[in-house]
């Protein structure tokens, strides 16, 4: 499933407006079903200054260890702290409950880069 309304990068994580220059941040059902049962989440602090494309935090899984990837620079408003207290949320519901961070973006029109649902679906193979 590739929800339509969100935004996608090519390291599988997804993105969805929740305010003028808000997003939140989560990784994908592709990914979470990949990881297999997600163990162990670190997410970055409240306050964290993060540049697109370095890790912001990781995931870990009965099978690896996985970083998460800042899809666009910006700072961490929120954290999911749901998630760090019970990982499974992520397998469960990767696009509800189970959302990692919130960023405050300094450009939303960097959102319009990322990857549609259709070029995702694409990327993973599921057109």
């Amino acid at each position: 499933m590739v929800p339509e309304e969100l935004r996608y990068t090519e390291q599988h994580e997804w993105i969805a407006l929740v305010g003028d220059d808000t997003v939140r941040v989560g990784i994908t059902e592709y990914a979470q079903r990949q990881l297999g049962d997600i163990v162990f989440v670190q997410l970055p602090e409240v306050g964290r200054q993060v540049t697109e494309g370095n890790s912001l935090g990781e995931v870990e899984s009965t099978k690896s260890v996985s970083d998460i990837y800042a899809p666009l620079a910006g700072e961490v408003v929120a954290i999911n702290d749901a998630v760090v207290t019970a990982p499974e949320t992520i397998n469960e519901a990767p696009y509800g409950d189970g959302w990692l961070v919130e960023l405050r973006i300094s450009d939303p029109a960097q959102v319009d880069g990322l990857l549609d649902a259709a070029g995702y679906r694409e990327k993973i193979g599921e057109v």
